[in-house]
């Protein structure tokens, strides 16, 4: 990133910020301009307004675009690649099935979101939700009492995972941005996220699900999709999926039915070996070095930099990529359906790359311009902690403009210098990550395609989504930014 002298004081800094926040929400809002190119529109427009050196805001838009891209695309292309595989193969039913096996009739809502929590690992919002569908009506006509009783715990699954989780675009761009640990951020997502998930989501739809009462669906043929609904900005949001990013519904919808049946879906435990083995890999990273942190293991020793190497968030990804290509394809698909399988995974993901790179490039400007280093010592000026500046503003972008990837990757643009001058610990970054992704789950409304594909796969009205969805996606935000913040004051 070329370094350039702020030619501008502070305060029309400052204008100049809030001014490029607003033609991009008016872009996005108001004359429906692609997200993509409203982040470089804005991007060069910031640019030169801040008087960079004409001959270096080519470089400088170019180089937050490919830095962020480095990070970015690798775990976005390959966390796609595995979620398509474990689906076409059957691995949500079998998910669901058998931890309804485990945990009985009674607790089969609780069953549902455990299995989407742990699908929800490498698959985004939209294509899971849509996946488990069929799954969550079912079971529904099984057991008996209101929809939401069994769709809100797998939703909010969802959403929690595809909001705090890499391999997910929205915390890894954030997470890149603010130069977090993003195998750290993996377990403190967890570490957040399941606590939050259980309590906003799990025991707030057994509250809602007994008060009101939604029928089971019919049918889900023919179901009018939030991208033919005017109200909703779907260039931003198709790809933003329940307003925590997403691969299309649609072409989640037609992957549904592409189960192979020629050896049967796999065994329960080969699904969740698959899951889990990413994690394992980057605790075990995070957790030697820690201890070689510690004092407690040789830092120096070779075997080390290997477990380092292994736990690297894409290379435990492409080893588990490369592992599930085996084991789920072997019997089920030749070596040429399996490559038509992987590609088909990259094309919905391909616009939620360049957005995601193309907020790396206005965080890029926002840096070489000097407005992020204003924006930090204002903050700093008033007092206000790093982590609530964080939440506040992911909440505003949010309910002004409903995509929560803008409102994560514009959040973290903002307010990387304030994370840099702070000097934060690798944790105290990651729950500021954390803090963000909770502002940008916050209040999702009409101007957000998951309020419509939530509130029409379950046929509700708008009032009802509002009682339901908007109140589930709130307590997600809220909890969870609760919990990262009393984690920031302890450790």
């Amino acid at each position: 990133m070329p370094e350039v002298e702020p030619a501008l004081g502070t305060t029309p800094l400052l204008l100049i910020a809030v001014a490029a926040v607003a033609v991009l929400l008016v872009l996005i809002m108001k004359f429906k301009v692609h997200a993509f190119v409203a982040l470089v529109l804005v991007s060069l427009l910031t640019a030169l307004a801040t008087r960079i050196p004409t001959g270096e805001v080519i470089e400088t838009l170019l180089d937050g675009f490919g830095s962020t891209l480095a990070a970015v695309a690798l775990l976005v292309g390959l966390g796609a690649m595995i979620g398509k595989l474990l689906e076409v193969t059957g691995g949500a039913t079998v998910l669901a099935d058998s931890l309804i096996n485990r945990f009985g009739e009674k607790r089969a809502p609780l069953a549902l979101g455990v299995a989407s929590l742990l699908f929800g690992f490498p698959i985004f919002f939209d294509a899971g939700f849509v996946v488990f569908l069929p799954i969550i009506f079912s079971v529904a006509r099984r057991f008996g009492g209101s929809v939401l009783l069994y769709a809100l715990p797998s939703a909010g699954a969802f959403a929690v995972m595809h909001a705090f989780v890499p391999p997910h675009p929205g915390p890894v761009g954030a997470g890149d941005i603010l130069g977090a640990d993003i195998g750290l951020l993996v377990v403190v997502g967890l570490v957040i996220g399941i606590p939050t998930w259980f309590i906003s989501c799990y025991l707030f739809s057994q509250w809602i699900g007994r008060r009101v009462d939604v029928p089971i669906p019919s049918t889900l043929a023919g179901r009018k999709s939030e991208a033919d609904d005017p109200r909703v900005d779907t260039d931003v949001d198709d790809a933003d999926g329940g307003g925590t990013g997403g691969s299309g519904a649609t072409a989640a919808a037609g992957t549904t039915t592409a189960t192979d049946t020629r050896t049967g879906p796999p065994k329960f435990s080969t699904v969740l070996a698959l899951l889990l083995l990413p994690l394992v890999l980057i605790l075990l990273n995070t957790g030697f070095n820690t201890l070689a942190t510690a004092g407690a293991v040789d830092g120096e020793a070779g075997w080390l930099d290997w477990v380092t190497l292994l736990g690297q968030t894409p290379v435990a990804l492409l080893i588990t990529l490369l592992v599930a290509a085996v084991v789920l394809s072997r019997e089920r698909f030749s070596r040429s359906e399996t490559e038509d399988l992987l590609n088909s995974s990259i094309g919905p993901v391909a616009a939620i790359i360049l957005i995601t790179g193309a907020g790396g490039m206005f965080g890029g400007v926002l840096r070489a311009s000097g407005i992020g280093t204003a924006l930090a010592e204002s903050l700093e000026s008033i007092g206000l902690p790093v982590i609530v500046a964080a939440f506040v503003i992911a909440t505003c972008l949010r309910v002004a403009q409903g995509s929560a990837t803008v409102a994560l990757l514009t959040t973290a643009a903002l307010i990387a210098p304030a994370v840099a001058e702070n000097d934060l610990a690798r944790l105290d970054t990651a729950l500021v990550v954390i803090a963000i992704a909770c502002g940008a789950t916050v209040l999702s409304h009409v101007n957000d395609s998951g309020f419509w594909l939530v509130g029409r796969f379950l046929e509700m009205d708008v009032k009802t989504t509002l009682r339901t969805w908007t109140v589930m996606e709130t307590l997600i935000g809220v909890v969870g930014f609760a919990i990262a913040w009393a984690l920031s004051l302890v450790v």
